[in-house]
This record gives structure tokens, C-alpha cells and sequence, in this order.
């Protein structure tokens, strides 16, 4: 299969993505997104803040949801977010309006971004990358999209420590919790997938978040695109 044919698939893969779940769960998922994380993001707003303090240029944020992240970007950069649930568009519009800021929003998924190649000073994602069908090929196109030296910004839940008994619950309550979470995979070894991406540098943290413990182990960090 020869590189044109593998877009064509990826991008039909991705289409086939955004009609998977009906409408009223979309809808559903984005206002429980808008109005039941107000704890939770109190509690990571410290975080957040430093991690995106040097953000600049273009950035690009996968999966935004209600646009949670929006109040912790510097004023002067230009950003993007692609999001595959159109029910997130009017709480993102809207807390784009409460802090004036203009934003462009795409429909789309994270394993086929609509996003020129090397154009990109930094990618965002939180409490996304649980959630991607392709982990992998969502790493690689995050690669793609960054310019040489751009920087990939990520706060994700993973998976808990081998042979504890909250990965034996994350990993035996995995198929229901899929279904709660619009695909979300509570017991993802996100950070070695991270490791093996081809990054230059990857630096995070694991820590345990204030929050329901099957999500609580996370981590926190940025990854780091060669400059050639």
C-alpha cells in the first residue's frame, strides 16, 4: 500500500470515527463536559497554568472539549482546536467570548488532523489521549503537524502501577468505563507510547489527581520535536 492509499484509508478510518456515536450521546457527553468539571479543573488550575506559561505562535489543541484549557493561554497566540463532537462548538465559542479570544475550530479526530505539515509551534492535549482509537498514529501526527523544535503539551490519565489492585480495576472495568467515557481507556500506558514516538526529548510526571480513583494516576509534562 503505497502512501496516498494509506491517507485515503486513515481519513475514511477517521470519518467512520466521527459518525460512531449518536447525536444525543454527544450531546449528552458535551454538556456533562461543560458543567461537571468545574472540581476537577479548580484543582489542576496550578498545573496548567505553568505548563502552558511559554506557549507562543500557532498552537493547535486536540480534543478541546468546552475549552477548559482556553483560560490558561497567553493572550497572544493563535489557536486552533479540532474536535470531533460538534456539541462542544457553543461552550468552546462561549468561553472564547467570555475571555476574548479568537479561535478557529475544525471537526476532525487526532489520528487525522487537517493540519499542514510542520506548521505548528505547539500541540495541546489533556484527558484526550485515553480516548484516541490509535494511539500510535495520533503521536505520529502530532510529529507531523509540529515544527522542528515545537512542543507537544500533555496532561493525560494512565494507567495505575503493574500488579496493583487499582490496575486490576482499571483493567477489568475497561470495557464499561469505554462506554461511559466516549472510548476512554482508564488503564493506558500512555507515557511509553510517548517514549517511543520519536520525540527528541520527553519530560513528565506521574502524580495522583484529587478525583474518582480509576482516573487518578495521570501525568503532566512536554515532548519535544527534533530541530532537524
Amino acid at each position: 500500500m503505497n502512501n496516498k492509499e494509506m491517507e485515503t484509508l486513515t481519513r475514511s478510518q477517521a470519518e467512520s470515527k466521527l459518525r460512531q456515536s449518536p447525536a444525543w450521546y454527544q450531546r449528552i457527553f458535551a454538556w456533562l463536559m461543560a458543567h461537571g468539571t468545574a472540581k476537577y479543573e479548580a484543582e489542576m488550575s496550578d498545573r496548567k497554568q505553568a505548563l502552558f506559561a511559554d506557549l507562543h505562535g500557532n498552537i493547535l489543541e486536540i480534543g478541546p472539549g468546552a475549552g477548559p484549557n482556553l483560560r490558561h493561554y497567553p493572550s497572544d497566540i493563535h489557536w486552533t482546536g479540532v474536535e470531533p463532537n460538534p456539541f462542544m462548538d457553543s461552550y468552546l465559542k462561549q468561553e472564547a467570548d467570555r475571555l476574548e479570544l479568537t479561535i478557529d475550530i475544525y471537526r476532525g479526530t487526532a489520528e487525522c488532523l487537517n493540519v499542514e505539515d510542520n506548521s505548528m509551534d505547539a500541540v495541546v492535549s489533556t484527558l484526550v489521549l485515553c480516548s484516541v482509537d490509535n494511539l500510535e498514529r495520533t503521536l505520529q501526527e502530532i510529529l507531523r503537524v509540529l515544527k522542528p523544535g515545537g512542543r507537544f503539551y500533555f496532561l493525560e490519565h494512565v494507567a495505575a502501577p503493574k500488579g496493583t489492585g487499582l490496575r486490576r480495576v482499571q483493567h477489568w472495568i475497561r470495557p464499561v468505563w469505554k462506554i461511559l467515557g466516549d472510548g476512554c481507556h482508564p488503564d493506558r500506558e500512555t507515557w511509553i507510547a510517548l517514549e517511543k514516538a520519536g520525540f527528541e526529548r520527553v519530560e513528565y510526571q506521574h502524580f495522583r489527581a484529587p478525583i474518582p480513583a480509576i482516573v487518578s494516576p495521570q501525568i503532566i509534562g512536554v515532548a519535544v520535536k527534533r530541530s532537524n
